[in-house]
Parts: structure tokens; sequence; C-alpha cells
């Protein structure tokens, strides 16, 4: 669940010109909306986006910020997204006697839609290329220390000139092509989210783990919330309108949300890495915590209702990492990666060849292009080098706990908020305190015997990372096991008290050193290595590989052009594609499914365990149209992040809700491929047909089509 112009001359021009490795073809792409791909559009479809059409569909998306995409889809501030990108908050709506994200909700009227807790969406308003600024904050003669801190300042001080904290404007610096570009995102925060309706996880991940990432699909995995702003629902002027017809096969499609990460512009040498070092210790990983989360959830349903949803995320995770792997380990892959950076070394030898000896602006980009390669490798060895350690301990891997979190958050803002902002770590500038104290001081649900399992486990696989006679180790533990040593402090700590968070976190550094609360002092004993680790990854991996990657960009850009787009930054995109179904094994797949093959696909499989349908469903069997089409694929480039995406036509109207990828889109974050790879939607008249005639909701679908 979740993807040309001629070489300008020498000389200035040449700067900020950035692209991918290779031009695109087929749908490939996740475009920028202030560098949408007018050209490709209008060269295999005939349509032409107007600004118009461009900024509408812009300010109806929505991101989620505890992960995914959604769209409003009314005038009254109603926002779409999958059933699984609001598993979270269902979760934290749940309590003894209720269960959401098991059995759905349903709220008739406005006065029964429940606020969630610490759920943010933002809607981006403005894009501003700031480049130039960030660039000129670095020296040519600085050292990669001193050229990521002059840099992270200068983002610190064009995110706070950004920022209105009474309009509820954020503002963050976007880095693009690995740090070719830089753009200034500002989006209006929401933080009033009610939930309107969700429908049994049983029909909205129908199929479970065995269907996930497959296709045929029969899911409707689908929410609704309400954005509320003054205890009122906002008023939007921009909402997507819903398409009463659907789509039809081969027709032009658009993907509106925001893909978390890919890795298409990455060296050999950092694939290699992942390969080799970095997809395998996930998966590890993924794999112990999916044990932990099953184990502990199987010990009672109360249990598995408080776990559900972390399992699912890890289950998911593991599954997507698997396919990705298998990618890398594709020779075929591997080879045409291969290939791109062998074709751009021999540009860059060969334009290099040519120029004259003079120190042109041209000849100093591609002198540092030529030597990008070998930076990148070096950074790269040094990664894998302190990889471990720093998952273990600034990734917090050695201590997985929202109370851990919540403790090193109280003991670093102590420090870092005395700071210019400039000088802080990024997550304690000005610019980000606000969406910072909106988590921190949210009173979601903390379960404390999970808190203490999870802990348990996690310092259990920092003592076998670090081996028992590690210094760090010992002080960990203090002596204890890690069971005992994770009760102990999960027991006593009182970071989980929301008043007592908002009193450290007010009253700085003397109040969190006063407190003496024992999760905050192994916050602090482990703070000093994992800053060190931090420093190691910003100044020997991330700088020199920032101003590598700029490199090479440019170089990029001189081979091939403009008519391109960056890695996703989990930042708004537009993809676009056709509706199409494809062969696998021979065999025809087509696009649609329908709600007859719902019914079909349960029976086949004895309407048991994933493929068992919620009764609702079988008691209404006969009032539905069984030929409604039910999910569908398309070839749009989608990654994981683009889940609750909207599906718009030409006309801009709603068609389908993005929910997965098939199993062979799994290697899009390397490369991109629309022979077989689809992304999968559910369809929007399957979903208005489950409204009116399963859910007995004949209102929410009135607002979504407009006919109320």
């Amino acid at each position: 669940m979740i993807r040309r112009l001629p070489a300008p001359a020498a000389g200035a021009a040449l700067l900020g010109l950035l692209m991918t490795p290779t031009p695109t073809f087929g749908d490939e792409g996740m475009w920028l909306f202030n560098n949408p791909p007018k050209l490709q559009l209008k060269e295999r479809f005939g349509f032409e986006p107007t600004q118009e059409w461009l900024d509408h569909i812009r300010l109806s998306s929505v991101r989620f910020n505890s992960g995914g995409s959604g769209s409003f889809v009314s005038p009254d501030g109603l926002v779409m997204t999958n059933h699984h990108v609001g598993a979270d908050d269902l979760a934290k709506l749940s309590d003894e006697k209720t269960n959401y994200l098991r059995d759905g909700f349903h709220a008739k009227t406005r006065d029964q839609e429940i606020k969630c807790k610490a759920l943010e969406l933002n809607v981006l308003r403005g894009i501003k290329d700031v480049t130039a600024e960030v660039n000129a904050a670095v020296k040519p003669d600085m050292s990669p220390a001193d050229a990521f801190k002059a840099r992270q300042a200068k983002i610190a001080e064009i995110e706070a000139a950004g920022t209105d904290k009474d309009k509820k404007i954020r503002a963050d610096v976007v880095t693009l092509y690995a740090g070719g570009q830089y753009h200034l995102y500002t989006f209006k925060r929401y933080t009033d989210i009610r939930l309107v309706f969700a429908p049994e996880k049983q029909i909205a991940f129908f199929g479970g783990d065995p269907d996930n990432f497959e296709y045929p699909r029969y899911d409707l995995d689908m929410c609704f919330f309400r954005v509320y702003e003054n205890d009122q629902p906002v008023k939007t002027e921009h909402y997507l309108k819903w398409s009463p017809a659907g789509t039809k096969e081969g027709e032009l499609v658009f993907v509106s949300g925001h893909p978390g990460r890919t890795n298409r512009q990455n060296t050999v040498a950092e694939l290699k890495y992942l390969r080799d070092l970095g997809y395998p210790y996930l998966l590890q990983r993924l794999n112990r915590l999916e044990v932990l989360l099953t184990a502990w959830g199987n010990r009672s349903e109360r249990n598995m209702q408080r776990a559900e949803d972390e399992l699912f995320g890890f289950q998911n995770s593991r599954k997507a990492r698997i396919g990705g792997l298998a990618g890398l380990l594709d020779p075929e892959l591997m080879g045409r990666k291969v290939a791109d950076e062998e074709r751009l070394k021999k540009f860059i030898a060969d334009r290099r060849a040519k120029q004259s000896l003079t120190d042109s602006d041209e000849n100093k980009m591609l002198e540092a292009a030529a030597g990008a390669f070998a930076a990148i490798e070096k950074a790269e060895k040094v990664r894998a080098e302190i990889a471990k350690e720093a998952a273990l301990l600034e990734g917090a891997g050695g201590f997985n706990a929202a109370s851990f979190g919540i403790a090193r958050t109280l003991l670093r803002a102590g420090e870092e908020l005395p700071k210019p902002s400039g000088d802080r770590l990024r997550e304690f500038a000005d610019a980000r305190l606000e969406p910072l104290k909106f988590q921190l001081f949210s009173d979601e649900p903390i379960y404390e015997d999970l808190e203490a399992a999870k802990l348990a486990d996690s310092m259990t696989f920092l003592a076998t990372s670090l081996g028992p006679d590690s210094e760090l180790v010992k002080k960990v533990l203090d002596g204890k096991s890690p069971q005992d040593r994770a009760f102990e402090l999960i027991n006593n700590t009182k970071v989980r008290d929301v008043e007592f968070r908002k009193k450290l976190f007010e009253g700085g550094k003397a109040a969190v050193d006063a407190a003496k609360d024992p999760l905050i002092e192994l916050a602090r004993l482990v703070d000093g290595p994992s800053r060190a680790i931090r420093k190691r990854t910003e100044n020997e991996v991330e700088e020199p590989k920032r101003q590598a990657h700029a490199a090479l960009a440019k170089a990029r850009y001189a081979m091939d052009g403009d008519k391109v787009y960056p890695d996703a930054t989990f930042t708004l995109r537009l993809a676009f594609g056709a509706v199409k179904g494809y062969t696998e094994n021979g065999q025809p797949v087509p696009p649609y499914t329908t709600l007859e093959g719902l019914y079909q696909r349960s029976a086949a499989q004895g309407n048991k365990g994933p493929f068992e349908l919620p009764r609702r469903w079988e008691e209404r069997k006969g009032k539905l149209d069984l030929s409604t089409p039910f999910n569908f694929v398309c070839t749009a480039d989608i990654i994981g992040g683009n889940s609750g995406s909207p599906v718009v036509n030409q006309k801009g109207e709603v068609v389908g809700l993005i929910f997965d990828g098939n199993i062979q889109s799994l290697v899009l974050d390397f490369t991109f491929d629309d022979k077989i790879a689809r992304a999968v939607s559910v369809d929007s008249r399957a979903i208005v047909e489950a409204l009116r005639k399963v859910y007995d909701a004949p209102g929410l679908a009135d607002e979504l089509t407009g006919t109320k």
C-alpha cells in the first residue's frame, strides 16, 4: 500500500538547471506543480493543462502529516483519503468499548464527527525558488561542517521569514535534485480534523496480506474526515467535484499526491549500499518488530486492537522492502543503472576534453561533476561504517517507545531553544516549533504495557547489536535485564502526562534538569553519542553527497535538458497515466474489477480469514449493482506516500482514489517502467454505490456528488 531543450551555453545560464539521470519515457514522472509536464501531455494525449487547472488541483490536494495524501471533495471541508492512511487516527479514537479501526464509523450528523488527536493536514499555498539564496550562504573554501552549518542557518532564516504563526502558515525549504535546487513551500496548517466515515477494515483491506501489493484487488480503502476552523467546518473554494461517469479504458488520468521518497537519482555506489547493507538491515529490524507485535497482540483482543495499526505498518513496509530489494538484486535493473551512470561519465569526460583550459563556469562544473562519483562513494563508505550506531541511537532503534521520543524531545528542547534559530537542530528551528508543540502536547493515548514491551525488545536489540560488554549498553541497562530496565523506566517516567510535558518544555533546561525523570535521564545518557553520530552523518555523508549531487545535476542538464522531475520528497507532485491493464505470465489482466468479482473472490476462498466479507456486505448484496467497477489500475507514476491521492480526469473531477501499487511497482523507487507496473485505485463509482446501498449514508454520498 502504499512512485528537450538544447544544452545551454557555458556560463551563468548553466546554474540551477537540473534533471534526472536520463530523459523520461512513457508515463514516467512525479512532477513539480511549478514545472508540470506540459509538453509530454500535449504530445502524448493532446491535453494542455491551464495554470488555473493546475492551481485548482494543487489547492484541492491535502497532505496528511501522519503519512499520506488526501483531497478536499466538498465545499464544506470534507477530505477523502484511504482507510489505511486514517487507520492511526481510527485506532487512537478507539477504546475498550469501541473499535473504529475494525468496525468502522459513520457520523450521520456534524455534531457526531469526532475530533482526531495530533492530526495535522497541510495544503500547499505557494512555491518559491530560493536556490540562489541558499547556495550564496555556502562559500567555496568552507569545510563540509561549516558548509552544512551555513546552509542550515540560511534555510532556518528563509523558513522563519515565510512562517506566520497566527495565520497557521508553515514554511519548509524543500531540497530537490539531492541538493541541486531549494524551493520554499508555504502550507496552510489545519489542526482541527474530525472523523466522518470509515468502513470496516475487513472490506477496506479485503484480502489482507496475501493480496497486498497484488492485483486484481477488491478493496474499499477509503476514509473521510472534515476540516474545522474556529469550531466550524472550513468553507473551501477549491475542492474536487465528483465524476458521475468514472473512467473508461485508455482514458488519461492524473494523480495529485505526496510521494514519500524515491532513489532514482542515486549513483551506483548508493544503490549498492542499499542492496548490500541498508535494506537487509532494515528487513532484519522489520521482521523483529513484526514478530514482537504479533506475539503481543495475540495475547488478547484488546492488545491486538492497540497494536494493530503499527503492526500493519511493519508488515506493509516489510513486503515493500522485499520487493525493492528484489529489484536491486535484479541484474537487468542494476545493469540499467550502471549504463545510465557510464553514459553520464562519458559525457563529462568528452565535454571536458573539448573545453579550453580557461577558468570558465562550465569547466568548474565539469571538474566538480567528474569528482562527484568518488565523493559519493567515499561518503557511502562512511555511511556503512556508522549505519548501525546511527540507526540504534539517533534513529532510536535501540529505544523504540513513544515515551522515549517525548523524553528526548524535552531534553533537546532545553538544550536547543536558547540558541539562535539557525544554530539549532533543524527540528527545533523557529519555523518548526508550532508543528512540534502540536505533536508534543497531544493527548493521544500511549499504552504503558505496550511501551514496556517495545522498549524491552529494542534494548535487547541494542545489546545484541553493540555487544553486552559495550560501555554504553552497560550504562543503559544499569545492571538489569532489558525487560526489568524497560519496566522500571516506563513505570516511573512522567512524560506521558501532558501537563508535565508542558511544564518542562516551558521551563526550559533548568526545569528539565530538575525533573530527574528516569526516561529523560536515559535520553541524556545516550544524547552525546547520538549527537556525535548525527554530526558525522551530516558532515561526512549528507553534505559531501549534497554538493556532489548538485554538480552531477548540472552536468545531467547539460547532457539531456530540463524536461525532468526530481526524486520524491513527500511534497506535492502531479503524475499522469492511462487506465490500462497489462499482461502477466502470458495472461491478460483487465484494468477493472467489479463488485461481482468481490463476491466471487470471497466465495473462492471459503469466505474465511482475510477474504471474509463483513456481515452487512452479505446482507446487502441483492441491493447492489454488481457490475459496478470496484478497483482499477493505471500507468501513473506513484510510490509510498501517494496513498489517499485523488485520481482525477481532464476536467479535474474525482474518478478514483489511489491505495496501492501492484507487486511489479515496488521497483519504482529506483527506476520507472510502465510495461507492467501499475497504480491501484478504488473506483469513484464503487464509493458512491457502497455509501448509498451498503452503509445507508445518502447524506455523505450527496455531499460528494453535489446533489444535496
